[in-house]
């Protein structure tokens, strides 16, 4: 790994440049993030109803006892051994993340189509502890758009990603969707965001990023793997 070597002048001088453009950005994000909030919302009016671990709840049920709701979308298709190791990589940083955000009045689920006594063996597998539901083949990933219809992806209507990215093989993709519920019970969608715009959520890239190797990948995530599945020297 080589690079430019250079005095502890020199160094600073071009961190502090640098750092102009890391604050500027900064600020730029800040601007997005106010905007963001600012979004116009939609009414949810259909009851969207999951299967738990212990039972049918709504989604009404995963706030719990908060006003906002996030809700991850985990590519886990019914009839499929496959486990999405992008998925995983996500819900990895979920529940130290969650012992937080849950204090700031958000609530966390994931959901997926798998059965859920498939969700609960690969949660058991993972560790995890956050709450997983499944949608099966009712409508709420067909409606939110990460779900696709065998006769919709072979007529080339499977459109992810607002639009960008035609399906034409995966039955499931993954996303991310914020959900606020109003003094009287109300529900509103007010915000979902797919494809790389769940990197936000994926601290470990973060850090990675400050590194000099960066990402490191030969290819997208090519190093990635389900964590037990990692070789430990």
């Amino acid at each position: 790994m080589q690079h430019t070597v250079v005095s502890r002048e020199d160094w600073l001088a071009a961190r502090k440049a640098f750092f102009e453009k890391e604050r500027a950005m900064t600020h730029q994000l800040d601007a997005l993030r106010t905007e963001r909030r600012q979004l116009p919302w939609v009414k949810v009016d259909k009851h969207y109803v999951f299967d738990g671990p212990e039972g049918e709840c709504t989604l009404g049920d995963l706030f719990g006892d908060r006003s906002q709701l996030a809700v991850y979308h985990f590519m886990l298709t019914p009839g499929s051994e496959h486990i999405c190791p992008g998925c995983s990589f996500t819900m990895d940083h979920v529940d130290a993340a969650r012992q937080h955000f849950e204090h700031a009045d958000l609530s966390f689920a994931a959901v997926s189509r798998a059965p859920i006594q498939r969700i609960e063996e690969v949660r058991k597998r993972m560790g995890w502890t956050f709450p997983w539901v499944s949608s099966g083949d009712r409508d709420f990933n067909y409606d939110f758009v990460v779900s696709f219809a065998p006769e919709d992806r072979a007529a080339g209507r499977a459109l992810y990603n607002y639009g960008l990215t035609p399906i034409r093989y995966a039955p499931d993709m993954f996303g991310v969707s914020i959900f606020a519920r109003d003094g009287k019970g109300d529900i509103f969608h007010t915000y979902s965001t797919y494809h790389r715009g769940t990197e936000l959520l994926m601290g470990a890239f973060n850090w990675l990023d400050l590194a000099p190797k960066g990402r490191n990948e030969n290819g997208t995530m090519s190093w990635l793997k389900l964590h037990d599945e990692y070789q430990n020297d």
